[in-house]
């Protein structure tokens, strides 16, 4: 068994034993923190082992499926799908570990019904940045969306089930469509070969000689489906809703980790197979990266909401990434990758603090807070260490990746890359306009100032009674304390990264080369 496999069965098998703990709530956390490490601790062996300068696809595993249609259950990793598997096993413990710091469960519900599924989401998103079978993808890809939309929908905000559908009914949609051209590249592959195959490393050979109008509408059928997941502007509108309505736990990984599904698939998919489309439609999809760049820093800075503002500051930066990737430029796709990396940890960590807030002030508005540093020094700074990331400040983990981006972008593409810098001057003024809202001035507003009227008493809207605010307690300290360290590593010393995924970046350029 590799790595891989290993990394995706622990997960399942936590979460079936943690089903059955919907009585002890205690014991269910417990169990399911413990898998979760267990599971991040295979990463280690799994990066250790991977050699950045062998084979493309490493640790693979094979088993058949179907074998009259050429389907296979096939699993391996490059260094980009390493990458995003390392983050999903920091994160999940995160989540798992600041269940009831960050977020209240309904009542009713348990908490093994929530981390199971919180699990299962693990193990299938692996599997999703693993499977080396295109049909194997395909199922993945549809069958994630199953747990997420329980967890918005069972256990998210008021207007839960709305969010839970639309996120649902989107990413379905593209789904079907990427099956429909998956079945083109299957019977691309039965025509050249004689046979059908849904291999990866087999459609990458056979596909990329198609004629380019065959290309073109295979490429699309991929592209819209990954096109929503990321999202792009203008397929993005199921995330704020989703991300709104989402418990904050479900958030991290909704945004942190889901999302680069898209852009994994732009990677892995769209431009290996379909390299002389992936050329031809570049201009077009670089405007929709802008605009994405611009319309989310826009609306970002109009929100009234903190988790629908993280929202659409994501759908700004899924515009950097696929600005990166379809620049054709590997100084640019290694920033975009390094960016999936950096934005899973800055957005995640950002998340976090905001529920973090939210359950002392009992409010996800901005106009409910103000002057908190005042009376949470700690909660403030870890907000500003969020914030400071996410605008990509020079010492932070974010600004390698959209430097990277940038540099690369401008020598093919100046006017695009200027627009897109107008991004970065926003994103410093809704950052900093966020933290001075909530953290400066004097301390204002119900959610803060209790019955008595001053600093360090709050009140909670929902009980009408007055409680004293803490600052951040040794738990929510360690919690947070993993993202706050790689932020300024990988800040000061990016290199492990950038060293993992350049040869990634780098077959993939030269699939793209090397196209008809």
């Amino acid at each position: 068994m590799t790595w891989v496999l290993a990394t995706i069965l622990l997960p399942l098998v936590g979460a079936a034993v943690v089903a059955g703990m919907k009585k002890n709530d205690r014991l269910a956390t417990l169990t399911a923190l413990v898998v979760s490490l267990l599971t991040f601790l295979l990463v280690i062996p799994m990066w250790a082992s991977y050699t950045p300068s062998g084979d493309r696809i490493q640790q693979k595993s094979s088993m058949d499926w179907i074998p009259n249609f050429g389907i296979h259950i096939s699993f391996g990793i490059d260094g980009i799908a390493l990458v995003m598997i390392a983050v999903i096993g920091l994160l999940v413990p995160i989540v798992v570990g600041a269940l009831g710091l960050t977020d209240k469960l309904p009542a009713g519900r348990s908490a093994g019904g929530f981390l199971s599924l919180i699990l299962v989401q693990e193990a299938l998103t692996i599997a999703v940045f693993a499977a080396t079978d295109v049909f194997l993808f395909y199922v993945l890809f549809e069958i994630m969306l199953i747990p997420m939309y329980f967890l918005i929908g069972g256990y998210g905000g008021a207007n839960r089930q709305y969010a839970a559908v639309k996120f649902f009914l989107y990413s379905f949609l593209g789904g079907l469509i990427m099956l429909a051209s998956a079945i083109g590249a299957y019977s691309l592959a039965s025509d050249k070969l004689g046979k059908g195959s849904f291999d990866w490393e087999t459609l990458v050979t056979v596909v990329r000689d198609a004629p380019l109008g065959t290309q073109i509408w295979l490429f699309l059928g991929f592209f819209l489906a990954f096109a929503i997941k990321a999202p792009l502007v203008p397929f993005h509108t199921w995330l704020p809703d989703a991300a709104g309505q989402a418990p904050i736990g479900v958030a991290v990984l909704l945004v942190g980790v889901l999302d680069k599904v898209g852009t994994f698939g732009f990677l892995r998919y769209c431009l290996p197979m379909f390299p002389e489309a992936s050329k031809e439609l570049a201009p077009w999809v670089l405007v929709l990266a802008v605009a994405g760049v611009i319309y989310g820093s826009i609306l970002a800075a109009g929100q009234r909401d903190m988790k629908r503002f993280i929202a659409y500051v994501s759908i700004a930066h899924f515009g950097f990434i696929a600005l990166g990737i379809f620049t054709f430029n590997e100084q640019a796709m290694v920033g975009s990758v390094s960016y999936m990396l950096n934005h899973s940890l800055a957005t995640g960590m950002l998340i976090v603090v905001v529920g973090l807030i939210v359950m002392r002030g009992g409010s996800t508005r901005i106009s409910d807070y103000g002057g908190m540093a005042k009376v949470t020094p700690l909660l403030g700074g870890m907000l500003l260490i969020a914030g400071l990331s996410t605008l990509s400040l020079p010492g932070t983990n974010s600004f390698i990746s959209e430097f990277l981006v940038l540099l690369g972008s401008f020598v093919d593409y100046p006017v695009y890359t200027i627009i897109a810098t107008v991004g970065m001057v926003l994103a410093a003024a809704y950052v900093l306009w966020l933290y001075q809202r909530v953290m400066q001035g004097p301390v204002r507003g119900d959610a803060l100032i209790g019955a008595g009227g001053g600093p360090g008493t709050a009140m909670a809207p929902e009980l009408g009674a007055t409680k004293a605010i803490k600052d951040l307690g040794g738990k929510e300290i360690a919690i947070l304390a993993p993202m706050v360290v790689l932020i300024i590593a990988l800040g000061f010393y990016p290199k492990p990264v950038l060293d993992t995924i350049t040869p990634s970046v780098q077959a993939t350029m030269s699939s793209v080369q090397g196209g008809k």
